[in-house]
């Protein structure tokens, strides 16, 4: 049986956000049943509201692409894209688990040494914080743009 501390230690390097080390170490018990991986519901605010950007973020570049191409083809029908968010809200944390696995397998079959193998996790997992910035940019524009929206014919009708 596998040292449930090395497991745990292994997923706070990954993730490299000690006050989030304890939510994924939850989730990836829910994805692993006795061993054998299984995508289970498990919901997230943040991949929720971030959708592609969630994944992005947790350095999931595949499966962020995949959403981004699935948001932007299917996103503008009508109540679709408030389902995605929803779906990418509950299951997006499980790709993030798929990823840690792979990597895990890849530290572990090139490193040795138990330490070297949790820092060299927290050099290949953790996350993008430029996501963040990007994203609040965003939500900044778009703020600005439908106040603007709101604003700018409102003054022109009073004129």
């Amino acid at each position: 049986m596998e040292d449930n501390n090395y497991n745990n230690e292994m997923i706070a390097a990954f993730i490299d956000k000690e006050e989030k080390s304890l939510w994924y170490q939850l989730a990836f018990e829910k994805f692993n049943i006795n061993g054998v991986d299984t995508m289970q519901w498990n919901w997230s605010w943040w991949a929720f509201g971030g959708g592609f950007l969630y994944l992005l973020f947790r350095k999931q570049y595949i499966a962020s692409f995949v959403l981004f191409i699935i948001s932007m083809t299917l996103g503008m029908i009508p109540f679709v894209g408030f389902g995605l968010a929803i779906l990418s809200g509950g299951y997006a944390s499980y790709f993030v688990y798929k990823g840690y696995k792979s990597k895990r397998a890849e530290v572990e079959s090139h490193v040795q040494d138990t330490q070297m193998r949790i820092d060299t996790m927290r050099q290949v997992g953790g996350y993008h914080q430029w996501v963040v910035w990007v994203y609040a940019l965003f939500v900044t524009f778009a703020m600005f743009g439908f106040v603007a929206m709101i604003l700018i014919p409102s003054m022109a009708f009073a004129s």
